[in-house]
C-alpha cells in the first residue's frame, strides 16, 4: 500500500469563508498515483472545518445564518474562552461542522455522489491555516 501527504495553506481576508477544495484534492490524488483507496482531508486548526455538500451559494449562506444562531460571534463576553482571544464561537462552529471528511478514491478519482464536493470552512481567518490531505491505497 502507498501513502501520499500534502498540505494546503489558506489565509482568508475575512473572519469566515467557505472555499471549494475539490479540485485541489483531486490534483493531490493525481500527484499520488493512487488509483484505489481513501483520501482523508482534515482541517489542521481547531477553528476551521472540512465538509462535503453541494456547491450552492444559498446553502452556504444558510450555513452562515444557522451557525451564527447556534454560536454567535458577539458579544465576546458571553464566552469564558474569550479573554486573550475572541474566537470561542469559531471553536463551537468547528465542532458542529466537523473536523474532516473521508472520500473513496476509485479509478484515480474522488468517488462522489451527485452534487457532492469538498469544502474548507474558515471560522477565524486572516492568518495562515493548513488542511491535510492524506491518501492511502494502491
Amino acid at each position: 500500500m502507498k501513502s501520499y501527504r500534502k498540505e494546503l495553506v489558506f489565509n482568508t481576508p475575512t473572519r469566515r469563508a467557505i472555499i471549494n477544495i475539490t479540485g485541489s484534492v483531486q490534483r493531490a490524488i493525481d500527484e499520488s498515483g493512487i488509483k484505489e483507496g481513501l483520501a482523508l482531508i482534515n482541517a489542521m486548526h481547531i477553528t476551521a472545518s472540512v465538509f462535503i455538500n453541494d456547491d450552492e451559494s444559498g446553502l452556504h449562506h444558510d450555513y452562515e445564518v444557522w451557525l451564527e444562531k447556534l454560536a454567535p460571534e458577539k458579544p465576546y463576553s458571553q464566552y469564558r474562552h474569550n479573554g486573550y482571544e475572541d474566537n470561542a464561537d469559531a471553536h463551537m462552529k468547528r465542532q458542529i461542522m466537523g473536523r474532516e471528511s473521508v472520500v473513496a478514491v476509485t479509478d484515480g478519482k474522488l468517488d462522489f455522489g451527485t452534487w457532492e464536493q469538498l469544502f474548507y470552512y474558515e471560522f477565524d481567518g486572516m492568518r495562515d491555516k493548513h488542511v491535510l490531505i492524506k491518501i492511502i491505497g494502491e
